[in-house]
């Protein structure tokens, strides 16, 4: 494997563990290093660490909060 692929996936455990419970991705990586790009998008997609994930998982807090102090009252 390429060592700047090896380097970016060392440096996140998400990335590790996906690569562990999704083997194919290591032949992809190894025969084509420019589809790391595919790769991390589909780890974030996965994980749910984009943006509007994070997004929606805040609404989603905030709108139980609500629901809860309208059960207070």
């Amino acid at each position: 494997m390429d060592t700047r692929i090896k380097l970016v996936i060392d440096s996140n455990p998400d990335y590790k563990r996906y690569l562990r419970t999704n083997s194919y991705w290591y032949k992809t990586l190894n025969r084509n290093p420019d589809m790391i790009n595919n790769f991390i998008s589909e780890v974030k997609e996965k994980y749910k660490l984009r943006t509007s994930d994070k997004i929606n998982d805040i609404m989603d807090k905030i709108d139980m909060v609500s629901k809860f102090i309208n059960v207070l009252r």
